[in-house]
């Protein structure tokens, strides 16, 4: 049996040019799995479905090898795990030499094969952590800017000062306080907290 494996990091990327290069080999959708999941170990849905249905004998098609993933450890094993103990191969699309199919035991194929698993593994690996890299730059960047992340921070509403107090002599309860100001409980107890970690900075 022939099988498809799409991957992309994001639920907004698309897998459209993974998925026509595994439909042109004659593919059915039905026989491509897909994963919008990081790559940075294999535990997605998807891909354990497959590797649950793989058989001895059965074929994984991937456009690329950094969409089985971008652990370099972990490729490797994984690789080994469905070519030795599954007994299954696995065909990279845009690397002929990532054939499985074609390796017939002799001792070079099997030593060129290794080598270029390893060396793309450790590309992907290395890209992966340059993305995270350059993502935690740009948000380094963008908080130095001024740039906010996260939902806006609610203002108190000028209510807030009785109302805290109302709750702090046992006239109102949580409840009854974050109704009066239109906020959730949980709202008006971080507020609670802010609250008391300023007077403790004040009085340390």
């Amino acid at each position: 049996m022939d099988y498809g494996y799409a991957r992309v990091s994001a639920k907004d990327q698309s897998l459209a040019r993974q998925l026509d290069a595994l439909r042109e080999l004659g593919l059915d959708d039905s026989a491509i799995f897909t994963d919008k999941a990081s790559g940075k170990d294999f535990n997605r849905p998807s891909y354990r479905q497959l590797m649950r249905r793989l058989k001895p004998g059965d074929v994984i098609f991937v456009k690329s090898i950094d969409r089985l993933g971008r652990n370099y450890q972990e490729i490797i094993a994984e690789w080994r795990n469905i070519t030795q103990k599954k007994g299954a191969h696995i065909v990279v699309l845009d690397m002929p030499l990532l054939d499985t199919r074609n390796d017939k035991g002799e001792i070079t194929s099997v030593f060129i094969t290794d080598v270029v698993l390893q060396l793309l593994s450790y590309v992907a690996q290395v890209e992966r952590e340059n993305i995270k890299q350059r993502q935690a730059e740009g948000i380094a960047s963008a908080k130095a800017r001024g740039v906010r992340f996260g939902r806006p921070k609610i203002e108190r509403p000028g209510i807030y000062l009785k109302t805290k107090r109302a709750y702090e002599n046992g006239a109102i309860t949580r409840k009854e306080a974050a109704d009066r100001l239109k906020i959730s409980i949980t709202t008006f107890d971080n507020w609670m907290k802010e609250d008391r970690k300023a007077l403790l900075s004040e009085t340390a």
